[in-house]
């Protein structure tokens, strides 16, 4: 490709390009440029959201570029404030490296792991907070140049402090350590979600500040999560992990809205939406299921997923929008029966077991059992159907 098609190829279904002239001078240098993602591993999964974000960092590998994946093992215990109303949980060392050692397996589903640099942040960051001189002059030099006006920009920050909801001090230095990320592997492009364009234009400045010719920004859309209202996350519980199951991936992805169903389509896959748009709104889900266990598990996985689908859903004829009934906890059927509403209470949902009136995926149910929670389908007399999931 020339410069021209392999620019237009990059910036398919970016939000931000900062700046498109700085894009095409490094795409022109010839240069083996380094280009940079950085993920916190605030939990054990990668999910469909970051492979929006790593798929376009695999473009940049197979173009001859090297990734250079940040794991935020030091900005995870911080809490990357973005697009958050509240401040996050505090996350110890020991889940935090746990955490870290699966992401880095699940990103080389998406990434080509020769061409894959792996970094840790807390490399750099942990001595500027270390018990030293050394660190501490180092953080106050790079916090020095970077004003508190200018990190009190975020509208998620202007957000929380209107509705008088605490900011921590740590909170608002996120952007800083993040930035230095930048500086310290000497980044010469850095994506990330739409919502991060804020912490990597910080990293812009600091590289400027340490003599750096700056990076180039590039953003992506945020994938919204299967409940259709917010992004993909698995704080959100409406994620659809990497490494999930074939069947309970397949299951996710069907639930997901026919509106919602076509944005799937144009951030996971390279299939023009123009086709998939004629098809029946249940094939259509069926064929994205298919493609993304595919991509993730294999072709047979996808197979077996499908069929075991179409048992269990199409052939018996449970309705397809079924209401979805998150379970947190291990409990008697009985009380999550009437806590998901499909009996007016307890007394009524222990007479159903008691008839042989209640089915889990389809297997009739005997006794007023402990339900562990797990992704399936709650059916009571012909007509009361929830979906669970965990």
């Amino acid at each position: 490709m020339n410069n021209e098609e392999i620019l237009k190829e990059i910036g398919r279904g970016c939000i931000d390009i900062v700046s498109r002239e700085e894009l095409v001078k490094k795409l022109s240098s010839g240069k083996k440029l380094r280009v940079k993602l950085g993920v916190d591993p605030t939990s054990r999964d990668l999910h469909l959201g970051h492979s929006v974000v790593l798929g376009k960092l695999r473009q940049f590998q197979d173009l001859g570029h090297t990734a250079v994946l940040i794991i935020g093992d030091f900005t995870a215990q911080v809490g990357d404030p973005s697009g958050r109303d509240s401040t996050r949980p505090v996350i110890d060392q020991k889940t935090v490296q746990q955490n870290a050692e699966t992401y880095t397996q699940q990103a080389f589903k998406v990434l080509d792991k020769d061409k894959t640099e792996i970094r840790f942040n807390g490399e750099w960051l942990k001595p500027f907070v270390a018990d030293s001189s050394a660190g501490i002059s180092g953080l106050i030099g790079v916090a020095k140049n970077i004003t508190v006006s200018r990190l009190l920009e975020r509208e998620d920050f202007k957000t929380r402090m209107k509705a008088e909801n605490p900011v921590s001090l740590l909170e608002i230095l996120y952007p800083v350590f993040q930035g230095y990320d930048s500086v310290a592997v000497q980044a010469d492009i850095e994506l990330g979600g739409q919502d991060q364009i804020f912490n990597l234009l910080v990293g812009r400045d600091l590289q400027k500040l340490h003599s750096l010719e700056p990076q180039v920004v590039m953003t992506m859309p945020l994938l919204i999560g299967t409940d259709g209202a917010r992004k993909m996350s698995k704080s959100y519980g409406n994620y659809v992990a990497l490494n999930d199951l074939p069947s309970e991936m397949f299951g996710k992805l069907m639930s997901v809205s026919d509106a919602l169903m076509l944005d799937y389509y144009k951030l996971l896959t390279a299939l023009d939406t123009a086709e998939i748009k004629k098809l029946h709104p249940m094939e259509a889900k069926k064929r994205l299921a298919g493609l993304l266990i595919e991509k993730y598990h294999g072709p047979i996985e996808a197979a077996a997923a499908r069929e075991q689908f179409e048992k269990v859903f199409s052939k018996k004829e449970l309705p397809v929008d079924m209401e979805i009934f998150r379970v947190e906890a291990a409990g008697k059927l009985s009380q999550l029966m009437a806590a998901c509403g499909v009996t007016g209470g307890t007394n009524e949902a222990r007479r159903m077991i008691e008839q042989g009136a209640v089915r889990i995926d389809g297997e009739k149910v005997t006794e007023d059992m402990i339900f562990e929670p797990k992704d399936c389908v709650l059916q009571v007399g012909r007509r009361q159907f929830r979906k669970l999931v965990k």
